[in-house]
């Protein structure tokens, strides 16, 4: 029988959250805009650095306790512990300051990963380095591709370099840096004005962490004050990069090298905000504006988009896909730019993975495109982690945290998403 362990990070209850971030006066500041943790538990109605209404004249405070907003709920953790229980028995594997020792004498044959830390630079890493220490097999990107993607800076450099088209950028690290660029002493520097607004991010935050309208910046001025603020609030680099004007997609990739896959590609609905909202889908349009009693009809998948644009979306996409060393699956999201060239954004090699559709976890939403339910889109990551590492998966078969589970086998999955050997490692 095959024993899974599987590596999470569960949300503490709202009490727990509340009673650290009072300790620590504001806790650290959330992986990946478009749509990953978008659960009701933390949907939260306040922002660092917003206290300017919305674009629906509410009022936005200005702390907030976003720490755990990456972790999953104890409603995702069941979801993904159940389709995984196919394939045999399924040990819980809390990512907690006693994993390592869990993991040495759980010892499963594979471990499936959505552990996204919590402190420190390469916080993603953590998990994945700690399987290879053991010599535990995996699912998902290993530990350099999950650090690297985390550093949005480092990953556009990265692609660069292979000639991905991306956003001319410049990276802030200090006051002193911050002082050459307005100086004009940053000559690559993307320069804020009305007709080229330049857009600013932490560089190593998720889940729209400090993506908000004032990070739209259309003067030095601005740009300068809210820079200093986001330096101060998450104490990290912060990334300014030109404002690209075109529509918004987010993809998902199943499988690894050659065999790798898009899923149908999610368009982002701009036109469904607020009258006067900016076409972000940041902080506001994710947290505030989208609620149980007013969704907003934010995604629309698959996207409405001719051949020609698919295709262009694609290449730059699995190119990316294949350069960062992505594994098994992730979610890159991409704009285009003025003249309708698809520029890399972001890429999430460790993706939001919420099983509800409501929830408009954007993963899920382009397998079910696809026409992968939610236990088969977490079948299919770990049949590639597992025929990537040589794994054998008992199908059909299994127990999940120790009960027995009746015989089942997985749905068929459509060939194209069907794991192909792959020299990728």
């Amino acid at each position: 029988m095959t024993r899974i362990g599987f590596a999470y990070n569960q949300k503490p209850d709202r009490s727990t959250r509340l009673t650290t971030a009072a300790a620590t006066e504001v806790g650290r500041p959330e992986q990946e805009p478009p749509s990953t943790r978008r659960d009701n538990e933390s949907r939260i109605s306040h922002h660092p650095g917003s206290d300017a209404a919305d674009a629906r004249g509410q009022a936005v405070a200005v702390l907030v306790d976003d720490v755990y907003a990456e972790w999953d709920s104890p409603e995702t953790i069941d979801a993904v512990a159940a389709a995984l229980s196919v394939f045999g028995d399924v040990i819980r594997l809390e990512a907690t300051p006693e994993f390592p020792e869990r993991l040495r004498s759980e010892r499963p044959d594979i471990v499936f990963n959505i552990a996204e830390g919590l402190y420190g630079t390469n916080r993603e890493s953590h998990v994945p380095a700690m399987c290879e220490f053991f010599d535990v097999p995996y699912s998902g990107s290993d530990p350099f591709t999950l650090a690297l993607c985390l550093h949005k800076a480092r990953t556009k450099e990265f692609l660069s370099v292979h000639g991905i088209p991306i956003a001319r950028f410049a990276l802030v690290e200090s006051d002193s840096d911050l002082a050459a660029y307005l100086d004009g002493r940053m000559p690559a520097a993307p320069r804020p004005s009305a007709d080229s607004p330049v857009f600013l991010k932490p560089v190593q935050e998720g889940s729209s962490k400090g993506i908000t309208e004032r990070n739209f910046v259309r003067s030095l001025d601005e740009l300068e004050a809210q820079c200093r603020l986001l330096l101060e609030t998450y104490a990290q680099p912060v990334i300014a990069e030109t404002f690209l004007p075109g529509a918004e997609f987010t993809c998902g990739v199943l499988g690894n090298g050659a065999g790798a896959v898009m899923l149908p590609p999610v368009a982002i609905n701009f036109d469904s905000l607020p009258a006067g909202a900016l076409p972000i889908y940041g902080f506001e349009a994710k947290w505030v504006w989208d609620t149980p009693d007013q969704p907003l009809d934010i995604f629309e998948c698959p996207a409405r988009i001719d051949a020609r644009l698919q295709k262009a979306i694609e290449d730059v996409v699995l190119r990316s896909y294949r350069v960062l060393g992505c594994r098994d699956w992730a979610r890159i999201d991409v704009r285009l730019d003025a003249a309708g060239v698809p520029n890399i954004v972001e890429v999430n090699p460790l993706p939001g993975i919420l099983p509800k559709p409501e929830d408009n976890s954007c993963l899920p939403k382009a397998a079910r495109a696809a026409g992968l339910s939610y236990d088969e889109l977490i079948q299919s990551c770990l049949r590639h982690a597992a025929s990537r590492t040589g794994v054998k998966l008992d199908e059909g078969r299994g127990t999940r945290d120790g009960k027995p589970q009746r015989k089942r086998r997985p749905a068929p999955i459509p060939s194209s998403l069907v794991p192909r050997p792959s020299s990728v490692v």
